[in-house]
């Protein structure tokens, strides 16, 4: 997905068709009342599909609720890798003029008024420990010169603020300036309360923009400074200074994230938006060299106007070979999923359910147990809707061991009997020093 000033450039696989994230995108860009471009990718690929993807990624839009003039969308079909774009299957093409030559013809130029007051909203938020936040937005009205005192307009309140430094973007790399016009996505230090959604404004006339809503997180865990058995071995910063230091710094620009106090001093209540969102962050706390244990994730509740309790839901899309297809419909059948559509593609089934949030907790696990690692899952955030009530938890306890030390059989004895066990063995006569044996 590419977004412009006013399009938006869909790009679908020619045999994967629409993926729930793509979904998610084109939701976003229809409500913003964006003209989209399909591209077509991939049509060198021998199994592709692309009539079936076309009719596909028309579904979606209807899904979408898109309106007429979305509905009217050009199509280009393209391969990356071969460098071409045409507008027919059956057309000869050797570059990729013909969507550059789509994209001038469809989407409209930026209309842009230099010599209004100013206008900026703010769009996403970054920060550098010698200047602090820095806000990055694009100029839709007006010019803005380096040092001038703006007017930030967060919800109704209005305060009155100076611009520290000014920068515009060459590639990557941000360029110090004196003043930008409208059309340019600048970045802005100096504004320490600035949030996702304000306008920035003229200090004389201020006319606010409408806002930037974000997505309510859907999932919470607590993060704890580590006091297992094997605390102390991994990670350089291990204290409860630390990791409060790190949640508190994650917070100046992870704006969907909520963090938490609780009533112990080292642990901490995180809410984000899905598994995904809390993995990325707890993966690079772990690559910096923090240590810390986490908790059992837990779904985020909402009560409507009317007292009913509403639950987050999943668009689940699972990609399954055909012989596999009943032991995991059974198992997401038992975690409330609702079967949406089925598509065959060469041998493997792509099922699409909706799940609650809950449901899908320790499920890819099971997936690869079901599927014995063929399966192929992706899910995003559908909606919010009545809780469905209760999804059954672990069937089976697990195996730890608590201590390290030499594995002897007079140890495993009771134990291989109840489930399955590795081990590290030091025996150099199997496969080498660092080998596993696994004890059915």
């Amino acid at each position: 997905m590419l977004n412009m000033v006013d399009g938006v450039l869909l790009l679908v696989d020619a045999y994967e068709g629409p993926m729930p994230q793509t979904k998610y995108v084109l939701r976003k860009a229809l409500e913003h009342h964006l003209k989209p471009i399909v591209v077509i990718n991939k049509i060198d690929r021998p199994d592709q599909r692309v009539e079936e993807v076309v009719d596909e990624v028309l579904d979606l839009f209807i899904e979408l609720n898109a309106t007429e003039n979305q509905l009217d969308f050009p199509v280009v079909y393209a391969s990356a890798k071969a460098g071409i774009a045409k507008l027919h299957m059956e057309d000869e093409s050797n570059d990729l003029q013909p969507l550059f030559k789509v994209i001038l013809d469809s989407i409209p130029a930026p209309d842009v008024e230099v010599d209004k007051p100013l206008q900026l909203l703010v769009n996403t938020l970054d920060y550098d420990d010698y200047v602090g936040r820095i806000v990055v937005g694009r100029i839709v009205r007006g010019t803005i010169h380096n040092g001038e005192q703006i007017s930030l307009m967060h919800d109704d309140k209005i305060t009155k603020q100076k611009i520290g430094r000014l920068y515009t973007y060459q590639g990557l790399k941000r360029t110090e300036v004196q003043e930008v016009s409208a059309g340019d996505i600048i970045a802005l230090i100096g504004l320490p309360t600035a949030e996702i959604g304000d306008t920035i404004a003229d200090a004389e006339q201020p006319e606010q923009l409408e806002g930037i809503k974000i997505d309510e997180p859907t999932l919470s865990m607590v993060f704890a400074v580590n006091d297992g058995p094997f605390a102390g071995q991994e990670g350089d910063f291990v204290t409860s200074r630390h990791l409060r230091e790190r949640l508190f710094k994650e917070m100046e620009t992870n704006v969907s994230m909520k963090l938490e106090e609780t009533d112990q001093p080292d642990a901490f209540k995180v809410s984000g938006r899905g598994e995904l969102h809390l993995s990325v962050l707890i993966e690079s706390m772990r690559r910096e060299g923090y240590e810390l244990q986490v908790g059992k994730p837990k779904v985020i509740m909402h009560r409507d106007e009317n007292g009913d309790l509403l639950e987050p839901f999943e668009a689940l899309t699972v990609d399954v070979p055909q012989e596999y297809m009943g032991a995991v419909m059974e198992d997401l059948g038992l975690r409330k999923a609702e079967l949406q559509s089925m598509t065959e593609m060469s041998g493997y089934l792509r099922m699409e359910f909706i799940i609650p949030a809950r449901g899908l907790i320790g499920f890819r696990n099971q997936l690869l147990t079901d599927t014995k690692g063929n399966g192929i899952m992706n899910h995003v955030f559908a909606n919010w809707a009545p809780y469905k009530g209760d999804i059954p938890g672990r069937t089976r306890g697990s195996l730890v061991a608590f201590e390290t030390g030499d594995t002897t059989a007079y140890g495993i004895d009771k134990c291989q009997e109840r489930g399955i066990l590795y081990v590290f063995s030091r025996r150099e006569d199997l496969r080498g020093p660092d080998c596993r044996r696994k004890y059915p």
